[in-house]
């Protein structure tokens, strides 16, 4: 046998000695998380760096989070709605059979993302709501019934309450600058057929001022495991003072989060109620099946909602088969936290506007 061919043979059977064949490009694994959630990536990173699938470790980041009530918005404990009753929005995709569990304004109990992946296993749906989502997971052996609610939010309802509920999700209603009932203002200002001659115009309404950092905000998480697979999960108990019944972009594969084993993953936080027109990380993934970088495929995802609604708040992080991740944001500054082989610990990485 020529000397090229024993090199050759023994680079190969190197290569799979140590990890390096097929299976695992020495590029895995890798988590991926909106915001410096650090604890939930690292969470996330035993259980993917110890042999466990990207679903397994998706669960295992989510639920971490959920747990430690992340910035007040993730798990129970956090952003009352109107009635100061907090529930749980969920989701989970397994990117290498497009399978999709959701859970959303589910109350009760307080494993979202644990709710959701019952979801996916052990049902042919793909999204529960309401009491009927928490009364199944608690069929299927999840802790409940149990009061979402916590001190700090009954405290920050009974402020919003002295307030004259201000502000709040409601438009084009009086009163104006009270707690309701609500009704309809008066038919002026609309024109035949039920159009107001604003949005004949093509005007859009402002945001209102409470979107922010700590009102609206969720984890979503996407891990490449060992093998190259890709999930994704996110979890949010939804937007501070929502009107109830209001179900965000946290359970909408497309919206929140999206992964595709053979192109990559996308995670987005922010104003749901503006992103999930646009399905953000559906795009993101769609525009790296093209051919674009992370980086370009994050920003043009956000210049898309950026053009319509100048104003909105929100952000995508993007992560390829290949490992590589950017991020993209409109209206506010926004982190991301990273794990990978090559780092020591979990990596916050800051994106401006």
């Amino acid at each position: 046998m020529s000397t090229v061919k024993l090199l050759f043979l023994f680079t190969f059977v190197s290569s799979l000695v140590l990890g390096f064949g097929d299976g695992n490009s020495g590029k895995y694994p890798v988590v991926v998380s909106t915001w410096p959630f650090v604890e939930a990536v690292r969470a996330a990173w035993r259980a993917v760096d110890a042999g466990f699938s990207a679903v397994d470790a998706v669960v295992e980041g989510c639920s971490a989070c959920e747990d430690l009530r992340c910035d007040g918005t993730v798990g129970p404990g956090g952003s009352p709605d109107e009635n100061g009753e907090t529930t749980i929005d969920a989701l989970i995709m397994n990117g290498v059979t497009m399978e999709v569990g959701a859970v959303a304004a589910m109350s009760y109990v307080k494993d979202g993302i644990r709710a959701a992946r019952l979801v996916m296993e052990h049902t042919k749906h793909t999204l529960l709501v309401g009491e009927k989502a928490s009364a199944f997971a608690i069929a299927m052996g999840l802790p409940g019934p149990s009061n979402l609610g916590s001190t700090e939010s009954l405290e920050k309802w009974n402020k919003w309450k002295e307030n004259g509920c201000q502000p709040n999700f409601w438009k084009n209603v009086v009163p104006l600058n009270g707690c309701g009932p609500y009704h309809p203002k008066s038919e002026k200002g609309f024109s035949e057929g039920g159009y107001s001659e604003a949005n004949l115009m093509g005007v859009i309404e402002p945001r209102s001022s409470h979107f922010g950092l700590h009102s609206h905000d969720t984890i979503s998480m996407a891990v490449i495991d060992k093998m190259g697979h890709i999930a994704v999960g996110t979890s949010t108990n939804g937007a501070t003072f929502k009107i109830p019944g209001r179900v965000g972009d946290g359970p909408i594969a497309g919206s929140s989060s999206y992964a595709d084993d053979e192109i990559g993953a996308c995670g987005a936080t922010g104003d749901g109620d503006i992103m999930m027109r646009f399905l953000p990380c559906y795009q993101v993934v769609e525009s790296m099946r093209l051919g674009m970088e992370p980086k370009l495929a994050a920003k043009d995802a956000i210049s898309r909602i950026a053009r319509k609604f100048p104003d909105f708040i929100g952000a995508v992080v993007a992560v390829n088969k290949n490992g590589i991740h950017a991020g993209a944001c409109h209206g506010w500054t926004f982190q991301y936290s990273v794990r990978t082989m090559e780092m020591d610990n979990v990596e916050v990485f800051t994106v401006l506007p």
